[in-house]
């Protein structure tokens, strides 16, 4: 595919992607974050492939970004899933 293909459907995959998940309620934020954090460990599996199969410098490059921001979503994925989660656990000393 040449660039310009590449581009648009990447600008449709943003789009597409935030007009479904501002659709949400927030009662269904928790289990989105779940199934968000399940896609973002596929893609950090494949960035690391496409890393490992780099041939030349930029795509090394953009790979290695790709891990890392792939990395950083996931990690905070889980990390807003657990506050969440934490939320609706009773306190501690609390009778139940």
């Amino acid at each position: 595919m040449d660039g310009v293909a590449l581009l648009t459907i990447t600008v449709l995959a943003i789009f597409v992607g935030f007009e479904v998940v501002s659709k949400v309620s927030s009662t269904l934020h928790t289990p989105l974050m779940s199934g968000a954090n399940a896609i973002h460990g596929i893609i950090l599996v494949g960035a690391v492939i496409v890393a490992g199969q780099a041939t030349d410098a930029g795509t090394l490059v953009l790979a290695l970004l790709a891990v890392v921001l792939a990395t950083a979503n996931l990690v905070g994925g889980f990390v807003v899933t657990d506050r969440m989660l934490e939320m609706f656990r009773g306190r501690k000393g609390a009778r139940r």
